[in-house]
């Protein structure tokens, strides 16, 4: 059958309305997007116009998801004198010390994770050595059991004082430490120990490592504390300040081992620097600096400090050999509680220093991708009241925050006086760390908003 010619307007409609068609499909074919950024299985035709630079712009990429934050909180020297030992006894002669941490116990126990510096040897009274205070600590095996109370997880025992009463005091603490369930980290029961940790706190995988200066070594070859012998090699994680880079390399090895491991972020604590030094120009000495740096350089995440007795200055440090690397250091926390009062230190610190200490709070945070960063800090700083307010002596490391100050005197049970010492202290403490916690948050936050876009937006 022959087919009926098409007149010539019908002819130009079918042309337009086929150009029509094709125009449609090469538009759908440009913006249609495959998952991962993968090409289309159909090539588009040879016909199809180039596309331009606003079709061909990838898209953009959601913001990794907030899956969980783990709050790491830090304070100082548990700096058991004899007056604070003969404090906690009670009339039955047995002893409790919770009354040292009544007041930031909420701190401590709200915290994900808390640690504490513990500068004494718990040697028990059954092995030549009585309770005794400075130079050679031993106290009562209480003291742990009200740290655990107050929300104490981890105790440092790597500083100087660990060998006060010789190798049967400095084991008999970690037994009885790690008996009454908390970790230890720095001392070690023998060579074969793992000589750093990670702690899984809400999912995420924090390594932690502690180490003391030593003061040199015995005839024997071991290291000394407080000059006295550790008795055994391998027990502890110690550096000479005479032979840093054998640090340095130990160090490195045990940050391989622990990435290696699973650990996502990375805490070295160090007991360190000089006691009693903290103004400006005098406070972190030119060792603790350049190791601080060094150990910026290596990739760790967070330094703390201890062992100067005063608080000490914060800082954010830059990797010199990976621009995109912060350290966060804080070069001492100061004193958590002691009986170094300013009518003590008439010689080395007259000025309230050592009664000052801080509760210091890293907040780690992981994502979605994998990825996981130091979110925020806080530092609030604290004060040890020497309290007989009630009729008995006690010592109370007071949480001072600024939002709450007008009613420290009523919190607290202050005199008019110790409220005057309360605000003191407060400032010295502020004098020292507001400028580098500054410093600290403004790059935190910045690097919140890069990843959570909307993060800073919506909490304004």
């Amino acid at each position: 059958m022959s087919r009926t010619p098409r007149s010539p307007l019908i002819k130009i409609l079918l042309i337009i309305i086929a150009l029509l068609a094709a125009a449609d499909i090469t538009v759908i074919s440009l913006c249609f997007k495959t998952p991962g950024g993968t090409k289309p299985d159909k090539k588009p035709s040879a016909s199809q116009s180039d596309p331009t630079a606003e079709d061909t712009e990838a898209p953009t990429e959601a913001a990794p998801e907030l899956l969980s934050t783990a709050t790491v909180l830090s304070t100082g020297d548990i700096l058991m004198h004899i007056n604070v030992i003969n404090s906690g006894k009670q009339e039955d002669g047995s002893y409790n010390f919770d009354s040292i941490f009544r007041y930031v116990k909420s701190y401590t126990q709200a915290a994900d994770f808390s640690v504490a510096n513990l500068e004494t040897t718990l040697c028990g009274t059954d092995n030549g050595y009585g309770y005794s205070g400075n130079p050679r600590f031993n106290c009562p095996d209480a003291i742990v059991d009200s740290l655990k109370d107050a929300g104490f997880d981890l105790l440092l025992t790597a500083n100087n004082h660990a060998a006060d009463t010789d190798l049967v005091g400095y084991k008999r603490t970690l037994n009885t430490v790690r008996d009454k369930g908390l970790d230890t980290l720095g001392t070690y029961l023998s060579a074969d120990e793992r000589k750093w940790t990670i702690e899984e706190v809400n999912g995420i995988k924090i390594g932690m490592v502690c180490y003391t200066y030593s003061d040199g070594f015995s005839q024997n070859g071991y290291p000394l504390l407080n000059y006295n012998e550790v008795g055994e090699n391998g027990i502890l994680n110690y550096f000479t300040y005479d032979k840093l880079p054998e640090f340095y390399t130990q160090l490195q090895g045990y940050l391989d081992e622990m990435k290696a491991a699973g650990a996502e972020a990375t805490v070295v604590y160090l007991h360190w620097g000089e006691e009693y030094k903290w103004k400006t120009g005098k406070g972190p000495n030119a060792n603790q600096t350049a190791m601080a740096q060094k150990l910026c350089d290596l990739g760790v995440d967070v330094i703390v400090g201890g062992h100067p007795h005063v608080v000490q200055p914060v800082d954010l440090l830059t990797s010199s050999t990976d621009s995109e690397h912060k350290t966060i250091v804080l070069y001492s926390m100061g004193n958590a509680v002691s009986n170094q009062r300013k009518e003590e230190m008439q010689k080395s610190d007259p000025t309230g220093h050592t009664e000052d200490g801080v509760l210091f709070c890293v907040t780690f945070a992981k994502y979605s991708d994998g990825n996981v960063y130091v979110d925020s800090t806080e530092l609030i700083p604290t004060w040890v009241n020497l309290n007989s307010n009630s009729g008995s002596t006690e010592y109370n490391i007071l949480p001072l925050e600024e939002s709450t100050s007008s009613q420290w005197q009523a919190q607290f049970g202050l005199t008019d006086s110790q409220l005057a010492d309360a605000h003191s202290s407060f400032d010295r403490t502020e004098a020292l760390v507001q400028t580098g916690m500054e410093k600290v948050q403004t790059y935190l936050n910045q690097q919140k908003q890069l990843r959570e876009p909307t993060a800073l937006d919506s909490a304004a």
